[in-house]
């Protein structure tokens, strides 16, 4: 790994991108080979995440890639109000309980990986190496790759029908565009992976099955312009940060 990031820190990016993106989808038929909901995305998730951090601890990259507390206060951010909004999205519709306790738990573990994977890669690692020569093009990209992974839902087992997949596709843009300007702006990612990890892990309990297509459209389109509308209003309230993760103690 170290020589990889050394030679290129895109390709370094693109790598960690195939390589979890590869891990998650081979997951899937693991699971029901072991008869546990997300039980093999779980191992699978909690190797990842630990090798991740072991390897930014181990070359000083934590504050870098986002790791560490924002320099700018939380007043400037609104108290990051909208973005606990945000992550009650699954609760709009009321609760269910779709898995076992085991299922849950495993889940649960899972969901906690992929927050933290998911935002240092793609936000931490992706972003990074990008915006060293156009920020603007590295939030874009940053943005779009992250909603366009979500079609590997489509393919992977999940069990994710086209509509669906086009809900969290368009919604993951949004939160991508969202997640890229906190971190650009205060130089941590550690708000936007306890948002992204609370958003995955209250998924399950989440009460959408009963809901028609209308009503998940307006419940998308709120979720959306919350996010968007947030992020636009960090862009011109706050200062751009330079390099990110480098300002923030």
């Amino acid at each position: 790994m170290n020589k990889l990031y050394e030679k290129n820190e895109l390709t370094f990016a693109l790598v960690c991108i195939a390589a979890y993106c590869a891990l998650q989808s081979a997951a899937n038929p693991l699971n029901r080979l072991l008869g546990v909901d997300y039980a093999a995305s779980a191992l699978l998730g909690i190797a990842q995440a630990a090798a991740l951090f072991l390897f930014l601890k181990k070359n000083n990259l934590l504050k870098r890639y986002g790791l560490c507390r924002s320099a700018v206060p939380a007043r400037r951010f609104l108290y990051y109000l909208p973005l606990m909004f945000l992550a009650t999205r699954n609760f709009w519709s009321g609760f269910a309980l779709r898995l076992d306790i085991a299922g849950v738990v495993c889940y649960t573990a899972c969901m906690l990986c992929v927050g933290f994977l998911e935002e240092v890669i793609f936000r931490g690692f992706l972003f990074r190496a990008m915006a060293k020569e156009n920020v603007k093009t590295a939030i874009v990209v940053s943005s779009v790759t992250f909603g366009l992974g979500h079609l590997l839902n489509l393919v992977n087992g999940s069990g994710a029908g086209l509509a669906e997949n086009l809900f969290q596709v368009t919604g993951a843009m949004a939160i991508g565009f969202l997640f890229v300007t906190l971190f650009f702006r205060g130089g941590s990612l550690l708000p936007c992976i306890a948002a992204h990890a609370a958003i995955n892990v209250t998924a399950v309990f989440s009460n959408d099955a009963g809901l028609t297509m209308e009503t998940r459209m307006v419940l998308h389109l709120i979720l959306m312009a919350v996010a968007v509308a947030y992020a636009l209003f960090l862009t011109r309230t706050l200062p751009q940060r330079g390099e990110p993760g480098n300002t923030a103690g």
